[in-house]
């Protein structure tokens, strides 16, 4: 490959990481604010969970079907647009909404476009990438969404203070929305090969890399990508189940942190500043995610990822409720950051296990199941935390740290019924 050839064969993956950033920092500007919209609605912790599961609804019934066709089409640039002008529509519905009905649709309206790019997007690094750098693909990746999800509750919180909630959801919808502009230069990769499905292969590298969280590659030639198929892949469930609680502790936080502070009396300034922390800190962890994973391995940090940030996010509510002023927040401040850079390994191993497991045919239904069964936890996850956080707000975070733990006995379990 020439040097020429070399940069356009990476440059597809900065275009997809400037449009990830600026959907993300739009998204998780707007689903916090979206907490401060519901408390002017007098809404309660009930209504904050099921606008939170409403974010998930329509990504369960149409992840699969999206996977699907992410696989068939040979190009992926019309599907991200799709998904960030739908995230600028969802936004525009929270900043018109004038009940909790209208928005809890358009909170269901913002987990549908936020679906469609991130599949997208992550068939695009599971289809361009080399299995050798495909680690890599989906830490640069992921740290985009990362990087947005420090800009946008940080900005968020800046902005309500300073302009108000409304305006506030008009500034997200303008951001999220912009994450189409960067497909207006060349998609695609140099080094692609089109498979005669519309799927490509990366140059003539093998694609049975192992994964190894467990999971052994698959052959090319396999039979069509049902979502049955895919679950009885050996390691799959597991790893799904550890995908389902790293997501949904994440969209407890974005949601029930608000509440928290709201009982603490801290400001939305300060709780966005402490999102942000939280993201900072996974940015910085995917980053440096090849190195780690070469000296560590994926399966013990898959592990350490489950149980350190399991143990150590049960305590910022505390020090929030407990220790009032500057001592409770900078103790939450440092514990978000601890409990961040843990959570933020576990999303991208999770993506490049899967998609090593399975053919590279399969790879876009694969990680719908994935996102299906990430959606499945959206769902059920934060209407049970409304519910659990009605006798206090951080009951939720505590119920989505035990599952973090259950995912890492899991994943335990099963390694050692494998006798590796």
């Amino acid at each position: 490959m020439t040097r020429s050839q070399d940069r356009n064969s990476t440059s597809w993956l900065w275009i997809l990481i400037a449009a990830a950033v600026l959907t993300q920092t739009g998204v998780n500007l707007l689903r916090p604010v979206t907490t401060y919209k519901l408390l002017d609605f007098g809404a309660a912790a009930g209504a904050v969970g099921a606008t939170t599961a409403a974010y998930a609804i329509i990504p369960l019934v149409v992840a699969i079907w999206l996977g699907r066709l992410t696989d068939r089409i040979r190009g992926l640039r019309l599907l991200l647009v799709s998904g960030a002008l739908l995230l600028g529509l969802g936004g525009l519905g929270l900043a018109l909404a004038p009940d909790v009905a209208l928005v809890f649709v358009a909170s269901a309206l913002l987990g549908l476009g936020h679906l469609v790019f991130t599949i997208t997007g992550q068939t695009a690094v599971a289809r361009y990438s080399s299995p050798q750098r495909m680690d890599a693909g989906f830490g640069w990746f992921t740290a985009a969404f990362s990087t947005g999800q420090f800009l946008g509750p940080v900005l968020g919180g800046w902005f309500v203070e300073h302009l108000g909630v409304g305006a506030t959801l008009w500034i997200g919808t303008l951001i999220s929305a912009a994450g189409a502009l960067p497909f207006l230069f060349s998609f695609g990769a140099a080094g692609a090969v089109t498979m005669p499905d519309g799927s490509a292969r990366h140059g003539a590298q093998g694609d049975s890399a192992s994964s190894g969280i467990g999971i052994s590659g698959a052959e090319s030639n396999a039979a069509k990508p049902t979502m049955w198929a895919i679950l009885r892949t050996p390691g799959i469930p597991v790893t799904m189940l550890a995908a389902l609680s790293l997501l949904s502790m994440l969209d407890i936080l974005t949601a029930f942190l608000p509440l928290v502070g709201e009982q603490a009396g801290v400001g939305p300034g300060v709780v966005g500043t402490l999102l942000g922390l939280r993201a900072a800190a996974s940015i910085l962890c995917r980053i440096a995610l090849p190195a780690m994973t070469a000296r560590v391995g994926r399966r013990p940090l898959m592990l350490w990822c489950l149980f350190a940030s399991g143990i150590t996010l049960l305590f910022p509510p505390v020090a929030l409720l407990l220790w009032s002023g500057t001592g409770g927040v900078v103790t939450a401040g440092v514990l978000l950051v601890i409990g961040g850079f843990f959570l933020g390994i576990g999303q991208p191993l999770t993506m490049s296990a899967i998609s090593q497991a399975v053919p590279a045919s399969w790879r876009g239904s694969a990680l719908a199941v994935r996102l299906m069964g990430n959606r499945l936890g959206q769902v059920v996850i934060p209407a049970l935390g409304g519910l659990v956080a009605a006798a206090g707000a951080a009951g939720a975070v505590w119920m989505c740290c035990g599952l973090l733990l259950v995912s890492g006995v899991a994943m335990t379990v099963s390694r050692q019924g494998r006798g590796d």
